[in-house]
């Protein structure tokens, strides 16, 4: 890495770093600020501080399993080291969080596209998932930028067919990045999208497919028969596709995202997560909560409108990034 290439990689750092912490702000805001009034006047965590901090935890939507969770590990520490004061309180709180998603994460799946070597001799499948509405459609817009800024040649699949706004809007934003967009058009065969993107992906030497899907059908079941037959039409040309089943899922919603996520498990095999619109909520708690109920790592986080504000999610700089006062 030459001296510019190093001073440019550290300026987007900075960048990504000052968006994450500006995405957070309405979280951290509104939890430290209730966090410090339960503590105003008292010298060490007793129970009735634990009980305000378990409040404060739910409000924030890490969720109630979580929550209770979290709550018995500090009980624990605090049981164990006798005296905690509460200025140690923020440390703790952030140790036992980071612990928490340190047992659903790791650099596999799509976050790996970037250190592969170009021209591997076939793409990498992602097949995405979520709702209408969560911002699935410009989550793969965002992703396909990445990967593309990174040197990697995308191939994008309009499979969600039953909405034209959808297929219009991956055209769009394939035009903005720059990257081919496979599309039949509306009420079309979302299986048959599929299989001509991942063709094309191979045709082309692609590093990466991306397939967007339908957000809804009419029920559970169809959704489930719509997701396995796209799988199984892929697999005709890349046996082991799609390697990813990013599921998409809007932050602000809080338990609700909770709740869609719990859903598309039971449709399809997610490995993988991206929340959305953190920017907008003072619940961000809820990247903790999912990713621990349903043990399948957040791959992304969405902290702004720019292509660039849909970041790799780390756990350590999220943490710390939550309680950066």
């Amino acid at each position: 890495m030459g001296l510019f290439d190093f001073f440019k990689k550290d300026k987007e750092s900075k960048e990504q770093q000052q968006a994450l912490d500006e995405g957070l702000q309405k979280t951290k805001t509104s939890f430290f600020d209730q966090l410090s009034k339960a503590v105003v006047g008292k010298s060490t965590v007793d129970e009735a501080v634990l009980d305000d901090l378990e409040t404060l935890l739910v409000h924030a939507d890490v969720g109630i399993d979580t929550t209770v969770k979290v709550i018995d590990r500090i009980e624990k520490r605090v049981a164990r080291d006798k005296y905690v004061s509460t200025s140690e309180l923020d440390r703790i709180l952030r140790e036992e969080i980071a612990d928490l998603l340190d047992r659903n994460s790791g650099a596999t799946g799509s976050r790996a596209i970037l250190d592969r070597p170009d021209n591997t001799g076939q793409p990498f499948v992602i097949m995405v998932v979520g709702v209408n509405g969560v911002g699935k459609t410009t989550t793969i817009g965002k992703l396909a930028h990445r990967f593309h800024s990174a040197g990697k040649k995308v191939v994008l699949g309009a499979a969600d067919t039953f909405r034209a706004a959808a297929v219009d809007q991956l055209i769009i934003w394939g035009q903005r990045v720059g990257v081919p967009v496979i599309s039949h058009g509306m009420n079309t065969d979302p299986a048959s999208v599929a299989y001509d993107a991942v063709q094309k992906g191979v045709e082309m030497q692609a590093d990466v497919v991306i397939i967007d899907t339908a957000g809804r059908l009419h029920n559970k079941v169809n959704l489930m028969n719509e997701l396995s037959k796209i799988k199984r039409v892929m697999q005709k040309v890349i046996p082991d596709a799609p390697h990813e089943v990013l599921l998409v899922l809007d932050g602000s919603t809080g338990q609700n995202a909770f709740l869609q996520a719990k859903e598309f498990t039971k449709a399809t095999e997610v490995s993988a997560l991206a929340i959305t619109k953190l920017d907008g909520t003072a619940k961000g708690g809820v990247v903790i909560g999912i990713s621990d109920q349903l043990q399948v790592p957040v791959r992304y986080i969405g902290v702004g409108e720019k292509m660039t504000d849909l970041q790799l999610f780390d756990r350590h700089t999220f943490v710390n990034s939550l309680f950066k006062k």
